[in-house]
């Protein structure tokens, strides 16, 4: 069975050399191309495709924003971001939504048939010459959100950690278990926390912690 491969990109011409590409590979078959994010989730709903290559910078709706949607409404499906070196937010905004790696637009046309059929079998892809950029982004888009819940509210390191688990949707349990704390702990920091940004329930700090980290 062949894999089922979408592509999106708002340049024709890259996307014809890439149909090109990947046409001449008998374990893939092109199914169609997108030119924006918009199309692309029309088309991931008619072609039932296996696997999207996706552009970022596009009309309309751009890929990172394409990738969130298509991984929220078909989870199975995998997400490969094509980039060039300057798009490390959008490419770390794409991973956190579920994309399955990203690719170079100047990658070989081997590399990017493996990449695709890797990304189908469930690997993530992760070019050696651009994952220490992304890690360094990564590490700094971290801190300075830490840095700056630690600042607005006077929070210890711990509690700015569990304040970020929070906000991404840990439950008192998940939170005690991850961080091998007690029930009877982890209640205490979160308490703590919610003191120190004075609201009074979960809802209300992680609304507060949207509206610090903007």
């Amino acid at each position: 069975m062949k894999i089922r491969v979408l592509l999106c990109d708002d340049q024709a011409i890259l996307a014809d050399g890439i149909r090109s590409v990947l046409s001449s590979c008998e374990q893939l078959e092109v199914v169609g191309i997108a030119q924006d994010g918009l199309e692309a989730l029309r088309l991931v709903e008619e072609t039932k495709p296996d696997v999207v290559l996706m552009d970022i910078r596009m009309p309309n709706m751009n890929g990172v924003i394409a990738t969130q949607e298509i991984k929220r409404r078909h989870p199975a499906v995998k997400v490969l971001i094509l980039t060039t070196f300057d798009d490390s937010d959008y490419i770390l905004n794409a991973i956190n939504y579920g994309a399955s790696g990203y690719l170079l637009k100047d990658t070989s046309a081997s590399a990017l048939i493996d990449a695709i059929e890797n990304a189908y079998a469930g690997d993530t892809i992760l070019p050696a010459k651009i994952a220490k950029r992304i890690a360094d982004a990564a590490k700094m888009v971290t801190s300075d959100r830490e840095i700056r819940i630690k600042r607005a509210f006077s929070l210890s390191d711990r509690e700015t950690e569990i304040a970020f688990m929070l906000y991404e949707g840990f439950t008192n349990k998940q939170v005690a278990s991850a961080l091998k704390l007690s029930d009877g702990t982890a209640r205490n920091y979160i308490s703590s926390i919610y003191e120190k940004m004075g609201v009074g329930s979960r809802s209300e700090a992680v609304e507060k912690l949207k509206e610090t980290l903007k």
